[in-house]
């Protein structure tokens, strides 16, 4: 027996990473939100590595602070330990990466929410979505609760009909051996929702004080760390340090003995994992020839003696895990606390989606995370805000926010799940991004900040802390174009930085494009009469050192834009589109794509297709407008 429970402007199921942002976006921009989540003890829980960032993903964190999400200013208040990856390489890729404590993490996110005005948090297992004439109108709990709502978000991560696997071992199971969503799974697919069966898995956990450090060597934080939010001046968080050590030709023969005894060699796994985060059984066959793996020993938190092995992700049986870890150099006596898995999960294909997040064939329903077939805390979290925020626009009257592939990573991602679709549980690479000089760690506010403001989530103080940044930034990069020097007020500085010397004058700007020239050795021949931070600092010499790279980029982003500008009306009939080949006559149906610059990207369209596409929209345009007029 059902009885109405509430009524809301926006629902979000699961409280997730996804779930978090997407509820905490709603709420700050005035809509009534109730945030679902199967249990209150595992709201933002961390089931898999404690850590957050690391290469693209990084680049995401910093975009949803740009936004005005949460993930990045709650990692900020946790982390044990910070570092910047890839300092050696070009800053198209230099990635921060944070150790979480992983219980602070959650405990701190919880707390945020339990304080954001508009937003209730309820416990309840939602099994049923409420449509009536295809539109979603609420959503129906295990408990007979009714909940009534303009908007649903689902972020449901990997409890969909979740089954965890050891060896011989199957159950049905959640993520951490949490209740499992298995009715709701069944509700999408009687709306009309296609769904598809993916894996992940996750590595054990081993006690602290059953491990030799000796035999491992120390992974330090940086000694001055960065942060992932631009609100974030400077902690005081202790940082603690991870391991490195090595699987051994033991660990190798140990796993090749018991293929016939591993689920994803037996046939007992139905899903497909991840590509990027193989299983360490699946890393030893498909890298036969490689020695050795690395595995990192990384803390969960403060107050916890469990470590993470990271590197060995396995669905072994809990037998053979304890014989390969006690097989790495540093664990031959470990104890192992928790046992590796893997879990399979329903996903809904992704390309059933707009790029709004909202579901081309229910009105009002938006799905973010790892249920849109992604992987990873970072992925999940950029949708969810992104799903939040348009879930948010949309009872509002107000179009939906899209950010485009040139404006961040969140775009990227967006884009290839609602245009290509994914094949296996999919993760952001910077690779993926083609204007990835671009979308930087260091920019993400100058990319999407106005945006946040504009929708409502950055507020006006932040806004104009951010707009004297960026004026500062252009003042100092100006002044660096325009300060003469000659050749005896900068050679003795040239040759301490080992760079040939000037024999005539010339701006300070132009010797700041040398590569061994930084910004600080312009110091002692051209100081800064502003107060810049080290980030203003770095987006100077960024801007400068790599402004025809830069420039050559932008001018890609112009002829993308003017293929994004050629709107495709959703009134469009493929089927009359002469001379269309039939694959791409398939997919454009499937996708319905909102533009020729979407359309293009479509796996199977050609070039011809478009050519033809956009001869059969002009002629379109024409007759429409005759008819209006």
């Amino acid at each position: 027996m059902s009885y109405l429970a509430g009524e809301y402007e926006v629902i979000v199921i699961g409280a997730g990473h996804a779930g978090c942002e997407s509820a905490l976006a709603s709420a700050r921009m005035g809509c009534e939100t109730l945030l679902l989540t199967i249990n209150l003890d595992m709201v933002a829980f961390m089931p898999c590595n404690p850590s957050i960032g690391g290469p693209a993903k990084g680049h995401v964190v910093r975009e949803i602070d740009a936004l005005g999400g949460e993930m990045g200013r709650n990692i900020d208040k946790t982390f044990i330990q910070m570092r910047m990856l890839n300092t050696g390489k070009g800053p198209a890729v230099h990635a921060l990466r944070a150790q979480a404590d992983k219980f602070s993490y959650q405990h701190t996110m919880k707390k945020t929410i339990e304080e954001t005005p508009r937003l209730t948090m309820r416990q309840g297992m939602v099994e049923e979505l409420i449509v009536e004439d295809g539109i979603c109108v609420g959503v129906l709990t295990k408990s007979g609760a009714e909940y009534r709502a303009k908007a649903v978000v689902v972020t449901t991560g990997t409890y969909l009909r979740g089954k965890i696997i050891m060896g011989e071992l199957m159950y049905e199971s959640g993520p951490n051996n949490q209740q499992p969503s298995v009715r709701l799974s069944a509700s999408l697919k009687e709306n009309g929702l296609e769904l598809i069966r993916f894996k992940t898995g996750t590595p054990p956990r081993v006690h602290k004080d059953s491990i030799d450090f000796s035999k491992t060597e120390i992974q330090p934080g940086d000694e001055k760390p960065k942060f992932f939010s631009y609100e974030t001046k400077s902690s005081d968080n202790e940082q603690l340090p991870c391991w490195l050590t090595y699987t051994s030709e033991s660990t190798h023969t140990i796993i090749n003995d018991n293929l016939h005894r591993a689920p994803m060699f037996s046939g007992a796994i139905e899903g497909t994992g991840p590509r990027y985060c193989p299983s360490i059984e699946d890393k030893i066959v498909r890298f036969a020839d490689k020695p050795k793996h690395q595995i990192f020993l990384e803390p969960e938190g403060k107050h916890t003696s469990e470590y993470y092995v990271q590197g060995l992700s396995t669905s072994m049986p809990e037998d053979v895990q304890l014989q390969i870890l006690r097989s790495i150099p540093g664990m031959e006596k470990v104890e192992m606390m928790r046992t590796g898995y893997a879990i399979e999960y329903d996903a809904i294909v992704p390309t059933q989606l707009w790029p709004s997040l909202e579901t081309k064939i229910i009105s009002g329903l938006f799905t973010a995370g790892q249920i849109n077939g992604t992987s990873g805390y970072e992925e999940a979290a950029g949708q969810g805000i992104m799903a939040g925020i348009n879930a948010a626009r949309k009872v509002q009257g107000k179009e939906p926010v899209i950010i485009g592939r040139s404006q961040g990573y969140i775009g990227v991602m967006i884009d290839d799940l609602v245009t290509k679709g994914t094949n296996d549980p999919y993760r952001l690479l910077t690779s993926r991004a083609e204007y990835r000089l671009l979308l930087r760690h260091d920019n993400a506010d100058l990319r999407l900040t106005p945006l946040g403001h504009e929708i409502g989530l950055i507020s006006d103080a932040r806004y104009e802390g951010f707009l004297r940044k960026k004026e500062l930034v252009e003042m100092e990069v100006e002044r660096l174009r325009n300060t003469k020097v000659k050749p005896e007020d900068v050679n003795s500085m040239l040759e301490g930085a080992g760079s040939a010397p000037v024999s005539q004058g010339g701006d300070i700007l132009s010797l700041l494009r040398r590569p061994e020239i930084t910004y600080a050795h312009l110091a002692s021949v051209a100081p800064t009469p502003y107060e810049l931070t080290e980030e203003m600092r770095e987006g100077v010499e960024i801007q400068i050192k790599y402004a025809g790279y830069i420039e050559k980029q932008l001018l890609q982003v112009e002829r993308l834009n003017k293929m994004e500008k050629k709107k495709i009306p959703d009134s469009i009939v493929y089927d009359e589109v002469r001379g269309l080949a039939s694959e791409a006559n398939q997919k454009l149906n499937l996708i319905r794509p909102l533009s020729i610059g979407q359309a293009s990207r479509i796996a199977g369209v050609t070039p011809a297709d478009i050519s033809i596409l956009l001869v059969y929209l002009e002629h379109y345009n024409r007759v429409t407008a005759a008819r209006g007029s």
